[in-house]
């Protein structure tokens, strides 16, 4: 998913720390009230969404991931660890027939959502059908591997075909159009989880729907702040590998890095985004004064520049090229206050399929070999050529923003800066009748396989007209090829197919379709009220809420 870098809005709060709130069950809850300790999480941005089947940014689904289970999720662990499948609503792994094609789960007895209402499995084909007609941004996921998923989007069918449920024997049967190696990460999506029949097809962020999981989302003010309050059912269904919630979790913006970073040093806030940067000015501080409660991790993740394929001047391979040689990636790593990792290749390191092969323009963490650069502008006959470069509004976006325009200006371009506010930015340039030209965009492991790092980026099913993922609309046939073989890979084998993986890569950086910048580390930065060592911050979605303790 596009992280939180991908930050999605600029506004800042005070922030309070409440060392306590009283946590009252919804009138259809149990008639009890239990106090429970408080901590504030900051967010350099807001999440994009905070419906299920609407959020697809890390924010989001930090929050999502343990509100609403589906039929499997992933360990609560760190590293590798955090990124295994584990059944959870489900009760065990799918039974698999037709050549890979037919997957069958059962839903585990008396499952009841956050209000009470029993757990039907006709709810999974509900809140699947409900994340197609939301339009959330991975559905290609669901429309290119669930037989009549497509039509059902498209408004050709009134169901999805390929799903058929059983609510007395709470069964769930799935067909695919293809083996697809990956189906179980896609089940474990929050976008997956469950939902109750009959909740609306419509954006529920400020009022978010009965989920089932430790957690449920409440007084969300938009852009600003929302609440993981502690699900009162959870505790008696707990599942197996999900632990129950310990704290309420008091959710706040903050855009201010430096304010960011100052309010968990000074023990005015609890956790610090794991997908934010920490101030530059205060690391050497928080290395000195709080090193036992900071470090970093590594994380999935690719920061790279996204260059419009279908038209001038980046239909250009000479162009493209030019820019990836021109650009200097150790200045923007000090942009990021030094924890981006310069790279070339789309798949960052730890993703099986990441090439080892010298990058095919030079050396990433060298100096930039700008002559050649302009040299390659002059015989593509684009000098001169205009560019927008669209940009977000906070630090350190603006300066990467700021300085690439600058690379662009000095390979000849005449070059626009057009900033969008965070929360719209990646609508904006997502939306493919705008044809944007060029930005900043990333990408954070949904899961630990190589095929989502392209399925999302540089597969051609992933161009839509509306939250656009392929910004690049890149459409080449043989990354298409490669990935109709790819895909089908069963995850158990993804290591023998390293090499397959390793040339397609490979392939995708010689034509210069994205610019790579690097790769980038987690802060993991938290007050001296929490256990430190307790905490977990999963691969993918950043803070593991369950994992959060005050000291004993």
């Amino acid at each position: 998913m596009r992280t939180r870098l991908r930050i999605l809005l600029g506004v800042s709060v005070a922030i309070a720390l409440g060392t306590a709130a009283t946590l009252w069950a919804s009138a259809s809850g149990p008639a009890h009230k239990a106090a429970v300790p408080t901590v504030t999480i900051l967010y350099g941005a807001a999440a994009d969404f905070l419906d299920p089947q609407e959020s697809y940014t890390t924010q989001g689904d930090e929050a999502l991931w343990v509100s609403y289970l589906g039929l499997y999720s992933y360990a609560h662990a760190n590293g590798s660890a955090g990124g295994v499948v584990i059944p959870a609503l489900a009760t065990g792994q799918p039974r698999v027939a037709d050549g890979g094609k037919a997957y069958t789960m059962t839903l585990r007895k008396n499952l009841v959502y956050s209000n009470g209402a029993a757990v039907k499995a006709s709810d999974f084909t509900h809140s699947i059908e409900r994340a197609l007609k939301l339009n959330w941004g991975g559905d290609s996921f669901y429309t290119g591997n669930i037989v009549g998923a497509a039509a059902y989007m498209s408004g050709k069918a009134k169901t999805i075909s390929g799903i058929t449920t059983d609510d007395a024997t709470g069964t769930v049967t799935i067909h695919l159009l293809a083996p697809y190696g990956a189906f179980e990460n896609v089940l474990a999506f929050p976008s997956s989880g469950l939902v109750p029949s009959g909740t609306a097809m419509t954006n529920l962020t400020n009022h978010p729907p009965p989920g089932v999981g430790p957690y449920m989302i409440r007084n969300v003010v938009p852009n600003q702040s929302w609440v993981g309050a502690i699900n009162p059912y959870y505790a008696k269904e707990a599942i197996p590998g999900i632990p129950v919630a310990k704290v309420t979790v008091d959710a706040r913006v903050e855009s201010n890095t430096t304010v960011e970073t100052e309010d968990v040093l000074n023990n005015t806030a609890d956790l610090f985004d794991t997908t934010d940067a920490i101030a530059p000015p205060l690391l050497a501080q928080i290395k000195s004064a709080a090193a036992a409660r900071y470090g970093t991790t590594p994380v999935a993740e690719t920061y790279y520049l996204f260059l419009n394929t279908k038209i001038k001047p980046f239909n250009s391979q000479l162009v493209r090229e030019a820019v990836t040689m021109a650009i200097d990636r150790n200045a923007i790593a000090r942009l990021d206050g030094g924890n981006l990792a310069p790279g070339c290749y789309f798949l960052p390191p730890g993703i099986i399929g990441h090439p080892s092969k010298p990058c095919p323009y030079g050396n990433p963490a060298g100096p930039p070999n700008v002559a050649r650069a302009r040299k390659l502008v002059a015989q593509a006959g684009d000098r001169g050529a205009a560019v927008t470069v669209y940009n977000e509004l906070r630090q350190p976006k603006t300066q990467f923003g700021s300085y690439y325009a600058s690379v662009l200006q000095s390979l000849g371009f005449k070059v626009t800066i057009k900033p969008v506010s965070d929360s719209q930015y990646f609508p904006t340039v997502g939306n493919l009748k705008l044809n944007a030209q060029t930005g900043f965009d990333d990408w954070l492991q949904d899961f630990p396989n190589p095929g989502d790092f392209y399925a999302n980026n540089l597969d051609a099913s992933g161009i839509q007209p509306t939250n656009n993922l392929n910004l690049g609309q890149v459409n080449d046939p043989k990354i298409q090829r490669a990935l109709t073989k790819l895909y089908a890979i069963p995850a158990g084998r993804l290591a023998k197919y390293a090499a397959d993986w390793q040339a397609l890569d490979y392939y995708t950086a010689q034509k210069a379709y994205v610019v790579v910048l690097g790769y980038p580390v987690a802060p993991v930065f938290a007050s001296n009220r929490l256990d430190y060592h307790a905490l977990v911050v999963q691969p993918s979605y950043g803070w593991d809420w369950d994992s959060i303790r005050l000291h004993s």
